[in-house]
């Protein structure tokens, strides 16, 4: 034996006596105490051997029998308990869900449940089975489950982190109440299949970087999951060779389609109504290069573009691009798809010919919601198919779409003009447009003016464009071509300045970045010898330290021009944006003489006499202009010092562009200042910032709220209003239990609902201006001390078009206002309006919500079940706001009011009556005023029997004093009641002066 050899403690190795299923184990047993390597020399005779007694050898064969069953003991407890892991985690799964049938000892005889033959859990399936609770953390140790699924359940909680569980092939979760997802979830998941965790409340979170060690995915399931960010490049087949179902419809996904999908194995994609402020978007290029597709679904997002040629998609059946911003012709090669089923086009910018499809095929394509040359099918006239042609290589650019209307581009088409019928101008002047210029401008053969200038374009100038007989000016300027200029004729003005690589071949030019020396030539015009030449070159020497001098004294001078600009601009914004002066316009239409000016923190500085315009950048067309900037710009500190820097418990409202602040003035003035948010601005909430300045500075009514200013600071944009103590009519109407307010009493509704109609009617027909607001609700009706009622929120507001026509506009609004025909084909007229007042009046009497989810489905939408209850008297009678104290009179009332609602939310536009009608049903109905009980005195001293001439020559004779016979005297009061007098004439009224409307 060696010095450190091992000592056997039985006479045999354990191992040999262990049952079969044990002996695979037996290193973990030979590493156990009873086969460690002794750490004593061995030797066959030592001192203490020679002192064992027979006693003492029979005492320690007891004792090493006994450590011997106490070690196997150990081992195989450790080893079965090993190997029950599975039923304690069981055991754990079973008292957080308590599902049904799990009764028996043995987890592998629970339903739902599959083991393999080593009694191992496979499979877990309890969906659908109404369980709640949450999932213990320890299901990650369940190391052969293959098969999770936990749909259609009340589970709560995270889901577990289930990394390294290789042998998971599905996982699915979907229609829960699981709150996150571990960003480790799908570390070590190689054999994962399919993952679905549909229709759960989780955490924001993005798609982790790890999912590719999921390789083997095919299906992969989050929507209605508050999946954000952008879509990782990682889908395509190299990572997921064979995924085919992705869908992550109704996220917050903003961003482009990543170009690894391109040939990838996906067949269905659901990506649509992102529900993000910045959702997917750009082009759809890539969809040419999925040719597994076979249902595309991206409606309800902001792609924009051309459709690819999707020829190559020979198993498409399902193409959904609905409320997008989509341009140009509709591609033969989609309507020739001998798979395609369903086709949704609705909401698009599409251009060209209306598309035909097969009888086969389901279209959802609205009237009048493209750009269609043509409302039903038919070519299109030559000169559009020439312009489209032209827009072809710059993309279809979708300032283009939105303004090319009709079939006639003589007809005000943005950046064309016509004479007698033919195209003699295209202006395309700064349109940032990209790509080449097409050589289908030389079909437009009156063509006289081509406009290209101050774009990006790129390539060469089309040598077709010589061709064209009436050309007399082309100017591409600023631009990046290149090439050899074609020959025009001597007649044609030619402007190619600013494009520096005119004149060179593509192929010579140098490589971008790098610097190309410049040699001036040493030989005149006529050649010359070398002598020459060192003279030349001396005097370019000269010439080139002139120009140098010259350039800086020049640079000089701009400078010094800027910087005293810079100071003139400085004080004039330090005039209007003083940061201790807020101007305020009055809060009551009337002359500009009834202007009110607040000066905040005692500043001396005026900024009433300022006057400046300032126009917010847009990617609108004709952006609006906020003029009179001296009575209404408004500093930011101003702002923050009256808000206490925006803190939180100033807070009046959150909505979605912004939060609104109560603030108060050091004169004890209070006022509402709504802060749209800085990554709002830039997109919708731009537009809405701008019309809400451009509407309220051109209206004013005693029931519209006022604007009493805005601020542009960096990206602080801010509206300040007249402050409204009350709040909005639908805490009075819904939430006034939470909020401890009284409910509101019918007569008190009625009244607020005339303020409305007359705020309303006013906008429609008797401001100088007709508009739209769109977005009339409860919400956006607010309430003074007085609980006298104003219109609010004018973002969405639009002009309405003169006479009965209506205007189309992108879809917007609040859901169980909307009319039906805005809903659908976003068609508008003042209309709308009505109908969204009819939705209140229903709310008014009833204290329902427009939309209510809580209420069963034939309920849940308050005008059609307003409808239903109101045909029966009995129904209706139940159907009336329980708060409300009902009369003979209070219910007569109601009645009225709700045949007014029921017109005004009548299904076609031209059975809703106008806003004047509702203004004079509802006037009757308020409690009018009534004058006092009847004196016997009469104080003016005027019978009213007397002709006008007889008692203007009374009152005459009262005002010059004159004596009254005493028969009369009797009529005249006393003379010192100068009170009763009628005054003169009020400075600056006319001698005859007409009534204006009063409402």
């Amino acid at each position: 034996m060696t010095a450190r050899s091992f000592r056997y403690v039985g006479p045999t190795c354990m191992c040999a006596s262990l049952p079969p299923i044990l002996i695979s184990h037996h290193s973990l047993l030979c590493t156990s105490p009873l086969f460690l390597p002794s750490p004593y020399p061995q030797h066959s005779h030592n001192s203490l051997s020679r002192k064992h007694t027979p006693t003492h050898m029979k005492m320690k064969f007891k004792f090493e029998s006994f450590f011997i069953f106490l070690s196997g003991f150990l081992f195989l407890t450790a080893f079965v308990s090993s190997q029950n892991d599975d039923a304690s985690v069981m055991l754990s799964l079973k008292k957080a869900l308590d599902p049904p049938g799990w009764t028996d000892p043995n987890p592998c005889k629970w339903d739902h449940v599959t083991c393999s033959d080593s009694n191992r859990v496979t499979r877990i399936q309890i969906g659908r089975m109404n369980l709640q609770g949450t999932l213990p953390t320890t299901l990650q140790t369940l190391t052969q489950l293959q098969h999770l699924e936990l749909q259609y359940n009340n589970i709560s909680g995270p889901i577990p982190d289930l990394s390294g569980l290789s042998s998971l092939q599905l996982f699915m979760a979907s229609n829960n109440r699981f709150t996150s997802l571990p960003p480790t979830f799908f570390n070590g998941l190689s054999q994962l299949q399919t993952f679905e965790v549909d229709n759960n409340p989780l955490q924001d979170w993005e798609l982790p970087l790890s999912l590719p060690n999921a390789s083997s995915l095919q299906n992969f399931s989050a929507n209605s999951a508050n999946v954000r960010g952008k879509l990782p490049d990682f889908f395509g087949p190299d990572n997921f060779p064979g995924l085919t179902h992705l869908h992550l419809a109704f996220n917050k996904i903003e961003g482009v389609l990543p170009l690894s999908f391109s040939g990838s194995q996906i067949q269905t994609l659901w990506l649509n109504g992102q529900k993000g402020d910045a959702k997917l978007g750009g082009s759809v290029e890539v969809l040419k290069n999925m040719t597994f597709l076979s249902e595309v679904w991206l409606h309800s997002n902001g792609f924009t573009g051309p459709l690819p040629d999707l020829s190559g998609l020979q198993s498409l059946s399902v193409l959904s691009l609905r409320d997008n911003s989509f341009t140009g012709p509709v591609p033969g090669s989609l309507m020739s798809l001998k798979s395609l089923k369903v086709v949704n086009l609705t909401n698009n910018l599409f251009q060209g010919p209306m598309p035909v499809f097969g009888p086969g095929v389901e279209v959802d394509m609205s009237k009048d919601s493209n750009s269609f040359c043509l409302q039903g099918p038919g070519d299109c006239d030559p000169r559009v198919q020439v312009l489209l042609s032209v827009v072809e290589p710059f993309g279809y650019p979708q300032r283009f779409a939105e303004n090319w209307k009709g079939n006639d581009p003589c007809n005000n088409w943005f950046g064309i003009a016509c004479s007698d019928g033919n195209i003699t101008i295209v202006n395309f002047q700064k349109m940032e447009l990209t790509g080449t210029i097409s050589p289908e401008f030389a079909k437009l053969k009156s063509l006289q003016r081509l406009v290209l200038a101050d774009n990006n374009l790129t390539g060469k100038i089309p040598e077709e464009l010589t061709t064209l007989p009436a050309l007399t000016q082309l100017n591409v300027a600023n631009n990046q071509l290149f090439g050899k200029k074609p020959g025009f004729r001597s007649n044609v003005i030619v402007n190619t300045s600013g494009n520096k690589d005119i004149g060179k071949d593509k192929s010579s030019l140098p490589p971008q970045g790098s610097v190309s020396p410049t040699v001036p030539s040493a030989t005149g015009e006529n050649g010359g010898s070398s002598g020459t030449g060192g003279k030349k070159s001396s005097s370019h020497v000269g010439v080139i330290v002139i120009v140098v001098v010259g350039a800086v004294f020049v640079a000089s001078l701009i400078g010094f021009l800027i910087f005293c600009l810079l100071r003139m601009k400085q004080k004039r914004l330090s005039r209007v944006q003083s940061p201790n002066t807020l101007v305020i316009h009055p809060r009551h239409s009337g002359s500009d003489n009834e202007s009110v000016k607040i000066t905040v923190a005692g500043s001396s500085v005026s900024v009433g006499g300022v006057s400046e315009t300032q126009t917010m950048g847009g990617s609108e067309a004709g952006d609006i202009q906020m003029v009179e900037a001296g009575n209404m710009v408004i500093s930011i500190q101003v702002l923050r010092n009256v808000t206490d820097n925006f803190s939180e418990k100033n807070i009046l409202g959150q909505g979605g562009f912004g939060t609104v602040y109560k603030g108060e003035l050091h004169d004890g003035t209070r006022i509402a200042v709504k802060r749209m948010e800085g990554g709002i601005i830039t997109g919708k909430g731009a537009t809405e910032f701008k019309s809400e300045i451009a509407v309220l500075t051109k209206v004013r009514h005693r029931h519209l709220v006022a604007l009493l200013g805005y601020c542009l600071d960096g990206n602080e944009k801010l509206l300040v209003y007249e402050y409204m103590p009350q709040g909005t009519l639908s805490r009075h109407l819904f939430n006034w239990s939470e909020e401890g307010l009284k409910p509101l009493e019918w007569n008190r509704r009625l009244t607020i609902a005339l303020d409305v109609a007359r705020g309303v009617e006013y906008l429609h027909g008797l401001a100088h201006q007709s508009f739209i607001h769109r977005d009339l609700k409860p919400s956006n009706i607010l309430l003074g001390d007085d609980m006298r009622a104003k219109v609010a929120d004018f973002g969405l507001v639009r002009l309405a078009p003169e006479g009965k026509a209506s205007i189309e506009t992108r879809i917007a609004g609040t859901f169980g206002y909307l009319a039906p025909e805005y809903a659908v084909t976003g068609r508008v007229t003042t209309k709308v309006d009505v109908f969204s007042f009819g939705v209140i009046l229903m709310e008014v009497i009833t204290g329902r919500r427009a939309l209510d989810e809580t209420q069963p489905e034939d309920s849940m939408h308050l005008v059609t079940w307003f409808r239903r209850v109101y045909l029966n008297k009995d129904s209706f009678r139940k159907a009336i706001d329980s708060t409300l104290e009902i009369t003979e009179e209070t219910l007569a009332s109601i009645h009225t009011v709700a045949e007014l609602a029921g017109h005004c939310c009548a299904r076609e536009p031209y059975q809703r009556p106008d806003m004047g009608h509702v203004v004079n049903v509802l006037s009757s109905l308020v409690e009018l005023w009534k004058p006092s009980d009847h004196s016997s005195e009469d104080i003016y001293g005027i019978d009213l029997d007397m002709s006008l001439p007889q008692a203007l020559k009374k009152w005459q004779a009262y005002e010059g004093g004159s004596h009254m016979e005493s028969s009369s005297s009797s009529l005249l009061p006393s003379m010192d009641n100068t009170q009763t007098s009628i005054p003169a004439r009020p400075y600056g009224f006319a001698d005859s002066f007409g009534s204006v409307d009063g409402r």
